[in-house]
């Protein structure tokens, strides 16, 4: 990738991490307790590609969604048969539970294994990466952070260290996990 070169237009769009909290008290507490608590992760697009897509589903940042919290954010990461994600290191730690699929994560140079129905963390600082060890079945994980906390106090360190792989493996060419559940997908193959 030549220097200065944009990859990721999600890093080069303006984003909120702390919308503005503004008002009378009481209409502020009204607006809070009329809030959505289920929200249907099914109806959001997921962004990326070809082998890293996110879902944000929770998030300062989707300015069209009403405030539920400011303080934390989730998202998630799906990853396609063979893939990986960006690797990267950011201030806030971070939790992931693995919906489906089985992989493992590189933190500071030490594998962790993990599969669906585990649960890990990424301490504060770590740079990582994760990955899909099938060659079959997509990753689906959820991570929890508190990535607008941290945002709010001006710890904005984040870096990608190497971006994700800009193809396909090999017969998942043009693969969305939108496109119908992922797992239908896999069975096809």
């Amino acid at each position: 990738m030549a220097e200065g070169e944009i990859r990721y237009d999600y890093w080069q769009k303006e984003r909120v991490f702390v919308r503005p909290v503004q008002g009378k008290y009481s209409e502020l507490f009204n607006k809070l307790y009329t809030q959505p608590r289920v929200f249907k992760s099914k109806k959001i697009r997921s962004t990326g590609g070809p082998v890293n897509f996110n879902k944000f589903v929770i998030s300062p940042q989707i300015t069209s969604a009403p405030i539920a919290t400011q303080a934390i954010e989730t998202h998630i990461i799906t990853l396609a048969p063979g893939g990986k994600s960006q690797k990267h290191g950011h201030m806030n730690s971070a939790i992931v539970y693995v919906l489906e699929g089985r992989g493992y994560d590189i933190h500071d140079g030490v594998r962790l294994d993990w599969q669906a129905g585990d649960a890990y963390i990424i301490r504060n600082g770590c740079v990582h990466q994760h990955f899909n060890s099938d060659p079959n079945h997509p990753v689906r994980a959820l991570i929890m952070k508190s990535k607008p906390l941290f945002m709010f106090f001006n710890l904005i360190f984040q870096r990608t260290v190497e971006w994700p792989p800009d193809k396909a493996s090999p017969g998942w060419e043009g693969w969305n996990p939108d496109a119908e559940s992922a797992r239908e997908q896999a069975e096809k193959v």
